[in-house]
């Protein structure tokens, strides 16, 4: 199955616990004011690939101990049938690694998701792409509304953990702060400069500072129209 991406990162660190695979859907309508990734707007933007391409990152960052896999974006749910297809695909790959490593093995990684919907947006052919989802992060980013809690970049924003392996890996997070860095600078595959997280307010701007102190002129910025 085909899926519009943004583009994936290994081992992603700001945005779940431990270290995951990072897989940003491209396309979103929502078009969230203050977002920091308004390069995923466009639907047509991006980059092609297959479900099975992704897996196959998936399977290698298993290998490699993955500690679980993140899907944003973008907005997921706006390809829906890929990003069910996707999460299916994961849990199997994970379960059946868990079953050839046996009690022995690491804990088992789990499959999270963000969202932009409300819960009361999520209608049933939404609820059904996240079946396979161990939680789901949802709500629109609300520049207004900053936070400190883990992995969320607006008080607005909820975890709901869907099953017992996300209630045992996100409850303790639910009303508390991050427990490492929000933002994770990395070299992209086109040379950019990426940066994968939720920063504080203000944050980013203070990252731009740095970086003029050191010489470094930021030439484009996704978080600016």
């Amino acid at each position: 199955m085909e899926l519009r991406l943004d583009g994936t990162h290994y081992p992603l660190e700001t945005l779940g616990p431990g270290k995951r695979l990072g897989v940003w859907f491209q396309g979103c309508s929502l078009a969230c004011a203050g977002c920091m990734s308004r390069h995923t707007w466009d639907p047509a933007a991006g980059t092609s690939g297959t479900v099975d391409e992704v897996l196959g990152l998936w399977r290698r960052a298993l290998a490699d101990g993955a500690d679980g896999l993140t899907v944003s974006g973008g907005e997921p749910l706006q390809q829906a049938e890929a990003l069910a297809a996707l999460l299916t695909g994961a849990a199997r790959l994970r379960d059946g690694a868990r079953r050839h490593e046996g009690s022995a093995g690491p804990r088992l990684p789990d499959l999270l998701v963000y969202t932009g919907y409300e819960p009361g947006e999520l209608t049933p052919g939404r609820c059904r792409a996240l079946d396979g989802a161990d939680a789901v992060i949802t709500g629109r980013f609300r520049a207004a509304e900053p936070t400190r809690l883990a992995w969320r970049g607006s008080a607005n924003q909820r975890i709901h953990p869907l099953t017992p392996l996300g209630a045992a890996r996100y409850g303790p997070y639910l009303t508390r702060e991050s427990p490492g860095p929000r933002l994770q600078p990395a070299p992209g595959p086109d040379g950019a400069l990426r940066l994968y997280g939720v920063p504080l307010r203000g944050e980013l701007t203070a990252f731009e500072r740095e970086l003029r102190r050191g010489g470094v002129a930021l030439t484009d910025r996704s978080w600016r129209p």
